[in-house]
This record gives structure tokens, C-alpha cells and sequence, in this order.
């Protein structure tokens, strides 16, 4: 999944988070702008698969969910900073990231990052490509010998490749899937999948360990009562990775 590659190290803070009741009011962190993980509807609601299961573990915990959009690259310091207490926003676990913040075990798991072009026979060695910026995705390609361009929001990159501005764009490639069906031929996948990422989890401060508890043992109940599985298929299809 999409996930950041920390350029600076975060300032640990003290939590303000505390679980005093059952109807403890929990801020969800998330984009807004990685469907189908995380949008915006049409009514200007969070949406997706991440506020439909995120809706779910808070009523399973007997928590009150009540989601703020930020933007991808200061989510991590926000969270940090307390602006809310999760991020559920389509985020890889990896060891860098864990050195700043906490994680529950995954709810979705490890899954390829792919390249799309528009057209056959592209340059990925050597030639243009683009990702979100401060994603392991970027990560990779400025390690890979092509040349890198970053964009803030992944609608950026993609559009990049529409304009010639990049001969492909590399990015999860569960987000990419719908993009090149619906682009009637326009787009295409080209080269081999990489896998990258340790699946996706939900990001918290390392001083939220009751919360922690609380959110892992609903995943553990969803992945058991197979309620987890018919998530992904609704919002990822037949062939998406399961538990």
C-alpha cells in the first residue's frame, strides 16, 4: 500500500488521547484523495473502504469515530502532534515509519505496486517516472535509476503520464486498477509488479497502547468472522488479496 517515506524524524509528544469510556470519541485521520481506500463523496464525506471498516472497529470497540481530512504528506506529524489519534489513510507498515509512530496489525494485506504508461515498451530503467511524493513508492524509484518526479496528490501523477510529462507512473497497484479499466485503452500496466510494504495498518502514537489493544482485537474478530475478507472483495473485487 501507499506509504510514507519519513524525511525528517518527528518529535515524540504526549498523547492527549485517553480512553475514559465506552463512548470514547476517537479523531480518524485520513487523505480523502486514494480511492478506493479513502475519498471524498459526493455529499463531501469521507468515504471508502477505509471509513466503512473504520466505522465498524470503532462500533465494535464501542468508540465514536469522527474523521478529519489532512493531507498526505504532514499526516504522520499531525498525528504525532495530536491533531487527531489514528490514520487510516492507506499506509504501509515499515520499519522507518515505526521508529515514529505505532501500528495495529494490518487490515489489509501486503500487496504489489505496479507501473502504468501510456503506451508499450516505456523506459522504466532509465526514463521519467512518477509517484506520490514521500511514499515508498518514490522511495524505490529514486533507488532504481530513473529518473524521479514527485507529485503532491496521486491524481497528479497519473495526469502526469496523460500529459508526456512521464513516461509512467508507479504506484499501489490496487488504486491503479480502476484507472486503467475506465480509461478505455488510454493507460496500460506495463512491466512487473514489486512488492513493497508490510500490508496496510492503522497508524497511532507509541504512547496509545490501550487504544492499540482495542483496535487489534476488532481486526482480529473481523479477520476471524471473515467480515474483513467481504470488505475487501466489496471495494477491491474477487482477485484482491484476503486473510
Amino acid at each position: 500500500m501507499k506509504s510514507i517515506l519519513l524525511s525528517t524524524v518527528a518529535v515524540a509528544m504526549t498523547a492527549t488521547f485517553a480512553l475514559a469510556d465506552g463512548h470514547s470519541v476517537v479523531r480518524m485521520g485520513t487523505e480523502g484523495a486514494y480511492p478506493p481506500y479513502n475519498f471524498i463523496n459526493d455529499a463531501g464525506e469521507v468515504d471508502g473502504f477505509e471509513r466503512e471498516l473504520g466505522d465498524e472497529l470503532c462500533a465494535r470497540a464501542e468508540l465514536t469515530c469522527e474523521w478529519v481530512k489532512n493531507d498526505w504528506d504532514s499526516i504522520i506529524p499531525n498525528l504525532v502532534s495530536s491533531n487527531y489519534d489514528t490514520i487510516m489513510a492507506g499506509m504501509s507498515i515499515t520499519d522507518e515509519r515505526d521508529e515514529v509512530i505505532d501500528f495495529t496489525q494490518n487490515y489489509f494485506p501486503p500487496t504489489a505496486s505496479a507501473y502504468v504508461a501510456a503506451a508499450e515498451g516505456v523506459d522504466l530503467a532509465g526514463g521519467v517516472v512518477a509517484a506520490q511524493t514521500a511514499t515508498i513508492q518514490a522511495g524505490y524509484i529514486a533507488e532504481s535509476g530513473a529518473t524521479l518526479v514527485e507529485f503532491a496528490t496521486p491524481e497528479e501523477t497519473v495526469a502526469a503520464v496523460r500529459n508526456g510529462e512521464a513516461d509512467a507512473v508507479f504506484a499501489d497497484r490496487d488504486y491503479l486498477v480502476p484507472l486503467v479499466e475506465a480509461s478505455g485503452g488510454e493507460l496500460m500496466f506495463v512491466g512487473d509488479e514489486v512488492p513493497l510494504g508490510g500490508g496496510i495498518g492503522m497508524g497511532l502514537r507509541e504512547s496509545d497502547t490501550e487504544l492499540k489493544e482495542k483496535f487489534d482485537a476488532v481486526i482480529t474478530d473481523m479477520k476471524a468472522d471473515g467480515t474483513l475478507n467481504a470488505l475487501l472483495v466489496k471495494w477491491f473485487g474477487e482477485d484482491t488479496a484476503q486473510y
